[in-house]
């Protein structure tokens, strides 16, 4: 097999050079580059041409959903895998809907992460287990409709850093702009899900799985 040619996109140093320093030692892989953000990731896939991006999910600015969309629509043979610390919905069928090859959890092995980065390649998808299980209860749930399916991507981003107890302050550091827009965000957010606190917009998360209780 030829070697594979692999993006590193995270947001943390530590991480993406502990990834990039234990792929370029493994024989059939070579880190071809890495990114801090979203934007850096998109003109290093134009650029570089990757078999395959390991793409964070949580960054500043765009996201890795924004970041599988746009990818998609300029470049459908790159393989993208989201890595993330978080298994739990709505992130899971977010990405999956977006269009990536793979979902795995930073607590993955590494011996597994270069099975999924293999698989892909081959035309396969891999979700690490914890990630399977999120994806089958989401498809054999009966339950209606989710209303935060009416919220954007943003907009659920927001959401979901709000029912995990990030002050409004907080998520506008890690977003890059203002407590005011961010307040802007929660407004709108209530508005669509008829809620009017971040209390309500919790229990409503809770009952739709989005959280656990």
């Amino acid at each position: 097999m030829a070697e594979i040619k692999v993006l590193v996109v995270d947001d943390h140093d530590l991480v993406r050079m502990g990834i990039r320093h234990m792929l370029d030692d493994h024989p059939d892989m070579h880190v071809i580059g890495d990114a801090s953000d979203g934007e850096m990731a998109l003109d290093m896939v134009r650029e570089l041409a990757p078999d395959v991006v390991l793409l964070d999910v949580n960054m500043p600015n765009i996201g890795g959903v924004e970041v599988t969309k746009r990818l998609r629509q300029h470049n459908n043979a790159v393989k993208i895998i989201a890595v993330s610390s978080v298994s739990t919905q709505p992130y899971p069928s977010m990405l999956l809907k977006a269009g990536v090859n793979g979902y795995i959890t930073k607590g993955t092995p590494f011996d597994e992460m270069v099975k999924a980065i293999k698989k892909v390649v081959q035309g396969g998808k891999y979700f690490s287990s914890d990630v399977a299980e999120e994806l089958a209860d989401m498809l054999t749930a009966t339950d209606e409709d989710s209303p935060f399916d009416r919220l954007s991507e943003r907009e659920k981003q927001v959401a979901m850093m709000v029912v995990n107890c990030q002050s409004p302050q907080q998520i506008a550091d890690q977003l890059f702009v203002s407590v005011k827009t961010i307040n802007t965000y929660r407004y709108r957010i209530f508005e669509k899900l008829g809620v009017d606190s971040d209390v309500k917009l919790t229990h409503l998360a809770m009952r739709h799985g989005l959280i656990q209780p």
